[in-house]
């Protein structure tokens, strides 16, 4: 399991969207008063002033996609469409990122932190291991054929 790249690939993309649990995402400078953002939602003076509940279930969700696709390995057609599922997940996620800084606080500055571009990584490295998986998948239909 662990030998094989789509697996490291996986692991990677699952680590990267666990820090989004941790890290900041953006700071938001509006009408002179500074917003935090992060996976609870907008925060001011750690009160909380929008909330991220849907962002923190989309990012527990991909995490968890993550997981299952790195333990399925032995079935490469589901692995394949449980890393789609799990690249939608992160979709929605950048857009729950777009929702909460652009659109909720229009003509404000907005200061992205490193935890905002981890999900595009994460699907980047999704990318990455549905090939690997394809290009797996390839070799076993073709070492059927031989016998």
């Amino acid at each position: 399991m662990i030998q094989r790249i789509q697996t490291l690939y996986l692991l990677i993309s699952a680590i990267l969207i666990a820090f989004l649990i941790v890290l900041p995402f953006a700071e938001i400078l509006s009408d002179g008063v500074i917003y935090q953002f992060n996976i609870k939602g907008v925060l001011l003076d750690g009160v909380l002033k929008k909330s991220g509940a849907l962002l923190s279930i989309l990012t527990g969700m991909g995490l968890a996609m993550h997981g299952y696709a790195i333990l399925s390995f032995r079935n490469r057609t589901r692995q394949i469409r449980v890393i789609v599922f799990a690249i939608l997940f992160l979709l929605g996620v950048i857009g729950m990122f777009y929702f909460f800084t652009y659109f909720s606080f229009s003509g404000s500055k907005i200061s992205f932190k490193m935890g905002a571009i981890f999900p595009m990584v994460a699907i980047i490295f999704d990318y990455l291991a549905i090939r690997a998986v394809g290009k797996d998948e390839a070799l076993i239909r073709s070492i059927d054929r031989i016998r």
